[in-house]
């Protein structure tokens, strides 16, 4: 051990930290992608959207008359034979294990995207759309004008999010 090798240790344990500090920015914003409910290995930080195809099939799900809570508070999708794909039943385990569903989960989400630096992930920016259509949802169903008021709030700085993460494109 010459002390020509503590450089190459240095520069090792500084790519290591820094990977993993961007890994748990990562986790951090949806953290429940790494621990999903449903169990199976391959649904561990699903994405929903590989290809076009699957933006088409996403377009599909919500034009046909995707309901995001029925009178249990669960995921359905009105039109049988899309409701038994495996695709919806991913976008079903990204909706109900991992996008937030309580205006402080959102804000706490919110937070940690304007901490973050740089362009999202994929799955990321995905996850992040998709919140945005969930706190629409949202203010439509709000009873009071407080509810209302919240969850609008929640949607203008998803939407400035997004913006900014497009313009960084």
């Amino acid at each position: 051990m010459g002390a020509s090798s503590l450089p190459w240790k240095i520069i090792i344990f500084s790519l290591f930290c820094s990977s993993c500090a961007a890994y748990q920015r990562y986790k951090g914003l949806y953290p429940s992608a790494f621990r999903v409910k449903r169990g199976a290995a391959p649904l561990v930080n699903p994405v929903f959207q590989n290809s076009v195809n699957d933006v088409n099939l996403l377009y599909e799900i919500l034009l046909d008359g995707l309901q995001l809570e029925d009178e249990d508070g669960q995921f359905l999708v009105q039109d049988k034979e899309l409701a038994s794909l495996r695709k919806t039943h991913k976008f079903e385990v990204i909706y109900e294990d991992i996008i937030p569903k309580t205006v402080p989960e959102v804000r706490r989400l919110i937070f940690a995207l304007t901490k973050g630096k740089g362009v999202l992930r994929r799955e990321d920016f995905e996850r992040t759309v998709l919140t945005l259509v969930y706190t629409a949802n949202k203010i439509a169903q709000a009873n009071t004008t407080h509810q209302k008021d919240a969850w609008a709030e929640c949607f203008i700085s998803l939407y400035k999010t997004i913006k900014y993460d497009l313009t960084l494109r």
